[in-house]
């Protein structure tokens, strides 16, 4: 029998060896595969002592936006006296399913991780911009002077099993590993880079209108507001009950602990869009210096466990939930038929007599509240009306959201008549429609007088063109839009109970 195959070859192989060959190529690469990855396990090994591969391992867990804490406090905790170590970066981690255990034991797997480099994460950690570099995964390698441990660090993955920051330990003593872990959590909380700052989640939205944050949430730094007192356009009692809640209660926490008066407060701040309710928690931010401020707004609404956790560990705190109204009848799948604001008003109720915890709430639906609000008593304990401005509120806003104009006005008093019934919001946007048509009539100026960086110069004329666009009913839509209220119509406003005046 000739051996030559089709194109002359004597060496050309037959079916049957091609088979052959495949399986010893696979078996070289599996064989190439083992001794690679037990490379980790021989370190482990190596630098655990014989029996290590039994040794128990314990670890904990940490929400995604702690990622950062708990690399502050791995950090401080290496870098105590008398403990040195060694960090080995792994590769093939993501979308991986292992740890500690698989890797004492070695993976055969032919793309399950390996020693390399360590791949970090740049996270926030300051306002400004300022970041630090977070282990993803890598093993250390510590030594003690009683003995020696081993950690797997790995920070979370959004679409792998790792939805958390998770370290595990193993040690020749389970109590020593346990130890480790607790010292970094505790050092974690001491460091805690959201401490005093102001903070709101960001991440992957999922879920049911679009409320709820995925695993990978984080927190952003947000700028403390300096808003002054005098900025602050509201009726002196208004203001004076919320100040007192607010900032009365922080200031004398100590006399009030001290008396057995407990500290948490919940203030409800309503009234119709625009009228300033947000504009008066950026105050009350801005004369807490120090505090930590969480805030909770648009999609981030499903995170209030999470804002909750936070402002407990880290008090004196406050949680801003704004447009709390969206979320009254908003129900997520895990929780059943109870709506969001039920998880809120149990997760207030649920702090301890003494945490230092304020809960500011802002809507303009407060009559979608008052069910959910008469079933959870005592949880708000201050609701405020902020009303619509009146004649000497809006002269006062007027002068406030002037800027830099030069208002030359003959008659005042006749814009304060016609611009009864409406927001803050109106006021200002008519002052900016005012100083665009005295910029567009500057502009028709063919004397070029005036230079393009001058305040503009409104008059009584711009002003009446700037209200009659407003007013117009085609507008009307902008004009609710901006907290304006239809002609002769007063603004609805619910029976809340112990509003303030």
């Amino acid at each position: 029998m000739n051996d030559t195959g089709p194109g002359g070859d004597e060496q050309s192989p037959e079916l049957a060896d091609i088979g052959r060959l495949a399986r010893l190529a696979l078996r070289r690469v599996v064989s190439a595969a083992r001794a690679d990855d037990t490379s980790i396990a021989r370190i482990l090994r190596d630098h655990l002592g014989p029996g290590a591969a039994g040794f128990p391992v314990v670890q904990s867990t940490w929400p995604p936006y702690d990622q950062v804490n708990v690399q502050e406090g791995l950090d401080a905790w290496l870098a105590e006296a008398g403990r040195e170590h060694q960090i080995i970066g792994l590769t093939n981690f993501r979308h991986q399913d292992f740890g500690l255990a698989e890797l004492l034991q070695g993976s055969p797997h032919q793309f399950g991780p390996r020693a390399g480099s360590v791949a970090t994460a740049a996270l926030p950690c300051g306002p400004g911009g300022v970041t630090r570099r977070c282990v993803q995964c890598a093993v250390y390698l510590i030594t003690e002077a009683d003995g020696r441990l081993a950690l797997l660090v790995r920070g979370p993955d959004d679409r792998g099993p790792m939805q958390q920051v998770s370290i595990e330990a193993v040690s020749a003593g389970e109590d020593r590993a346990q130890r480790a872990l607790d010292d970094v959590r505790r050092l974690g909380v001491e460091r805690n880079v959201f401490r005093g700052q102001m903070v709101s989640f960001s991440g992957n939205v999922f879920g049911p209108r679009g409320f709820g944050f995925g695993p990978g949430a984080q927190l952003s730094f947000l700028d403390r507001p300096a808003v002054r007192r005098d900025q602050v356009i509201l009726p002196a009692p208004v203001l004076d009950g919320i100040e007192r809640q607010v900032l009365g209660i922080a200031r004398h926490a100590r006399p009030l602990l001290a008396s057995g008066q407990h500290l948490k407060r919940g203030v409800l701040l309503h009234g119709a869009p625009g009228t300033g309710k947000t504009h008066t928690v950026r105050y009350l931010l801005g004369q807490l210096p120090g505090v930590t401020v969480v805030v909770l707004s648009g999609a981030a609404l499903g995170m209030i466990a999470q804002a909750c956790s936070i402002a407990r560990t880290l008090q004196p705190s406050a949680v801003i939930v704004e447009d709390v109204d969206l979320i009254a009848e908003e129900r997520m799948p895990h929780m059943g038929q109870h709506p969001l604001l039920f998880q809120l008003l149990n997760e207030m109720d649920g702090l301890a007599e003494d945490a230092d915890v304020t809960f500011l709430l802002t809507t303009n639906r407060a009559d979608l509240l008052e069910q959910a609000l008469a079933q959870r008593p005592g949880r708000v304990d201050h609701a405020a009306l902020l009303p619509l401005p009146d004649a000497s509120a809006r002269r006062r806003l007027i002068r406030l959201y002037q800027g830099r104009l030069r208002l030359d006005l003959t008659d005042p008093d006749a814009v304060i008549a016609r611009t009864e019934g409406v927001t803050a919001s109106f006021i200002k946007e008519l002052l900016r429609r005012a100083a665009l048509v005295a910029a567009e009539e500057a502009g028709h100026d063919s004397s070029g007088a005036r230079r393009a960086d001058q305040p503009l110069r409104v008059t009584d004329q711009h002003l009446t063109a700037a209200l009659d666009q407003l007013l117009d009913t085609r507008n009307e839509l902008t004009r609710l839009l901006l907290g304006g209220q239809a002609p002769h119509t007063p603004p609805r406003e619910p029976g809340f109970p112990g509003r303030a005046p």
